[in-house]
Order: structure tokens, then C-alpha cells, then sequence
């Protein structure tokens, strides 16, 4: 991870989600940073400077940063891009900047609207408000902290699934894969050779799910059989032979057990019956 400054300045006045981001995402990286608002750059200032001042995390000069899609850079998406692959990878920094950085530059830089863009424009004092403006300034900060850590902590939690997954599939068997616990599992397991996947359940026992194919249907690698589907705990073991096989879902998709190991029959049967 980049080391940043312990001081950075932003423009005063009225704030935007642009530049409340661009704080939070900074206060992350460093919690003792100290932020500035001000209307002019002095010279030699030695810290960050964003959303002012025309330098590197600036948008509001002639010839300003514009992504390959179209959508222009805002000082939030230039920070983002310096910063976010060193908090959670490459792969994953692009596909949160697409997904919510973006529509944040585009709002900054066209004024398109956007939800979050809105929430935060609204802790800006009224006309009629006798509030510190830079004391709104940094509530807005404090809950936009809060959102990005979550939106940090669910990439993160993402991140372990995948390393859990991958493990598992790895020490498979038969295209069968048993996970320790739940964990999701479709961006590791859709493009592999696996048709099933086994996990504890939360409501207790086992579950054994069909794995999708890597096209748009939706379609399973392999189903449950017709002949299971909505049938009686007592109706399943008659059929199958096996104890602890309670549930079919209608749509064929999953099924439950009391034990990994009947979970894991379940599925050998399913594929040839």
C-alpha cells in the first residue's frame, strides 16, 4: 500500500460526494491525515491536494482525465485509481470503480443524478441554516467512511471465499466439492470442471447445490431428478436409499441432508439416475 501525506487540502464551501469520498477514501489509508478546506492552493503546500488546484487529482482543468468507457475522471476516481489496488487488488479496484466510483465522477462531472451523490449533497447546511458548513463537511465524511469500509470489507470478505473455494475445489473428488462452511462459491466454481458443491447449511444439516454452466441460462451442469422434486422426507429415502435425505427443491437445484456424506450420495445418484 502507497504511503500518503499526513495533510490534504480540498475546496471549501458547499461540498459534493466528490470530494467527501475522496476524504473518506484518504482517512481510510491514513487516520491521522488531516484534512484542509480552503478556496486557493498556496504555493508549496506539501500534502495531497484534490478537486482544486489542477493538479494530479484534479477534473475541472482543460484536458482533464477521461476512462476509455467515456466516463470522466472526478478527484474521487483519480484517488481511487492511486490508491484502491494497493486496498484490495487489481481485479477488484476496477470492478468497484465501474460499479461505484463511476457513476460518482459521471454525477460530479454532468450533474445525472445519483442516489448516494444526492444523500450526501444533503448534509450540506440549508440556506436558512446557521451550521459550520465544515463541520456538515465532516459528518459527510464520517458516513461516507462508513459506507466505503463496507463496501471495502465485502470485497475483502469476497476475496476469502474465493481463497476457501479454491481450496476446497483443489481436494475435490468426483466434481464434487465440500466446503467447511458456506461461503460464495459461483465466481470459483461456474468456471470449473465442478457439478456440485456441499456445505453446512444454516438451518442445520447439510445442502448439496447444482453448479450453473458459465453461460447466460442459468441451466445446471447436472439437476436433481424429476422424481425427487417436492417429495416428503419419508417419500426421498424410499426412493433413494438414502437416511438422511429430507428435501428436493421443485427447481431440481438443491436438496438437504442430515450429513456431509449423504449430501455427497445425493448428488453421485443424481447423476445417475
Amino acid at each position: 500500500m502507497k504511503e500518503i501525506s499526513n495533510i490534504a487540502m480540498t475546496h471549501g464551501g458547499k461540498f459534493h460526494a466528490d470530494d467527501v469520498f475522496s476524504s473518506a477514501l484518504l482517512k481510510i489509508i491514513n487516520p491521522a491525515i488531516k484534512i484542509i478546506r480552503t478556496f486557493e492552493v498556496p504555493q508549496n503546500f506539501d500534502g495531497i491536494v484534490y478537486d482544486i488546484g489542477g493538479g494530479r487529482f484534479d477534473h475541472h482543468q482543460a484536458g482533464a482525465e477521461v476512462r476509455e468507457n467515456g466516463v470522466p475522471y472526478a478527484a474521487f476516481g483519480l484517488l481511487w485509481r492511486e490508491f484502491g489496488e494497493g486496498l484490495v487488488g487489481a481485479e477488484e479496484a476496477a470492478r468497484l470503480d465501474e460499479r461505484f466510483v463511476q457513476p460518482l465522477d459521471l454525477d460530479d462531472n454532468t450533474g445525472c443524478g445519483n442516489a448516494v451523490a444526492g444523500i450526501i449533497g444533503s448534509f450540506n447546511p440549508s440556506w436558512d441554516s446557521d451550521e459550520d458548513v465544515d463541520s456538515c463537511f465532516l459528518q459527510a465524511v464520517d458516513f461516507a467512511m462508513v459506507i466505503l469500509q463496507k463496501k471495502l470489507e465485502s470485497i475483502r470478505s469476497i476475496l476469502r471465499a474465493r481463497e476457501l473455494v479454491q481450496h476446497a475445489l483443489e481436494h475435490s473428488a468426483d466434481n464434487i466439492v465440500v466446503l467447511p462452511r458456506f461461503a460464495p462459491w459461483k465466481m470459483v466454481l461456474i468456471p470449473s470442471d465442478a457439478d456440485f458443491v456441499v456445505y453446512p447449511s444454516q438451518r442445520g444439516g447439510y445442502s448439496a447445490q447444482g453448479v450453473p454452466t458459465e453461460d447466460e441460462t442459468n441451466a445446471l451442469k447436472c439437476e436433481f431428478p424429476q422424481e425427487w422434486a417436492g417429495k416428503t422426507a419419508q417419500e426421498l429415502k424410499k426412493l433413494t436409499g438414502i437416511d438422511s435425505l429430507r428435501f428436493c427443491h421443485n427447481n431440481r437445484f438443491l436438496v438437504a441432508t442430515d450429513t456431509a456424506e449423504d449430501a455427497v450420495r445425493a448428488c453421485k445418484l443424481a447423476r445417475e439416475w
